[in-house]
């Protein structure tokens, strides 16, 4: 849904005669996708060579993850939680209770949102310290087992395995990665090919934290002006209206979005009608 959102906002952009009326000069600055969704921005951006490339990665992706979640018998080994709060409180808490188990701060969503998954026992503990905790307040996540947590090591060498001779190309729009929050090419070796560090680039983001409230702040420092977030959902529209409350943030999902995210773009360039 990503990627047809996103051909939909450049069809957009062509039939309004936006990138004349900016003098030529008008074009999407960087692409970011939560977890999941940074396979349809690396798509957009040309790393992955078609939808359909991109959607076989995909279904390996989440058969890998699945497996990695669970023990011998089949059994849900991990889960995550929302925390609310200070973030370095939360990582105090996910310190105080990890006791060996496998627990970590995963996706650092907002200043005050950070997701921790781990092991279901770890995970219960950090539960009843965030209880005791004055500031912090938790909710459960509704998923199978602890994602972007070291539990994906499995999965994360399995996908290595997968895409050792697949074909990625440089990205021909800046892709701000998951595992940094900076630009996806940011210490790429002279020497390594792009398809090599874009296929360490995939395994590694299975098993490390998504950092989107920093992807979200990089982009704005950069010049980032208007956010869209293309396809269902409003989610990454809240996240940047929490992360940056003065930046604009509009939702494509369908051909209502589609018309008030060129509405915005015309307003910005001075040429709303």
């Amino acid at each position: 849904m990503g990627v047809a959102a996103h051909a939909a906002l450049l069809e957009g952009l062509a039939r309004e005669g936006l990138a004349e009326a900016a003098g030529g000069d008008l074009s999407i600055a960087g692409l970011a996708g939560f977890s999941l969704g940074e396979y349809a921005a690396l798509t957009a951006a040309g790393c992955i060579a078609d939808f359909e490339t991109a959607l076989a990665l995909v279904e390996k992706r989440g058969a890998y993850m699945a497996e990695a979640g669970r023990d011998a018998s089949g059994a849900q080994r991990g889960a995550m939680l929302a925390v609310f709060g200070g973030r370095r409180a939360i990582l105090d808490a996910v310190d105080a209770v990890r006791e060996g188990d496998v627990l970590e701060a995963v996706n650092f969503n907002a200043p005050a949102q950070t997701v921790a998954a781990g092991d279901l026992a770890a995970i219960g503990r950090l539960r009843k310290r965030v209880k005791e905790t004055d500031g912090l307040k938790a909710v459960p996540l509704n998923v199978s087992t602890a994602f972007h947590s070291p539990m994906m090591a499995p999965a994360a060498e399995r996908l290595a395995e997968a895409v050792r001779d697949m074909d990625f190309s440089a990205p021909r729009v800046r892709v701000y990665a998951n595992t940094t929050g900076r630009d996806l090419t940011e210490g790429k070796p002279a020497a390594l090919s792009d398809a090599a560090w874009i296929r360490e680039r995939l395994a590694l983001q299975l098993k490390s934290p998504v950092y989107w409230q920093e992807s979200i702040e990089n982009m704005a420092a950069d010049g980032i002006e208007l956010f869209i977030e293309l396809g269902p959902g409003q989610t990454l529209t809240g996240l940047v209206k929490k992360i940056r409350p003065e930046a604009r943030a509009l939702n494509v999902a369908d051909a209502e979005g589609l018309e008030a995210a060129l509405s915005s773009i015309k307003e910005l360039l001075g040429c709303a009608r």
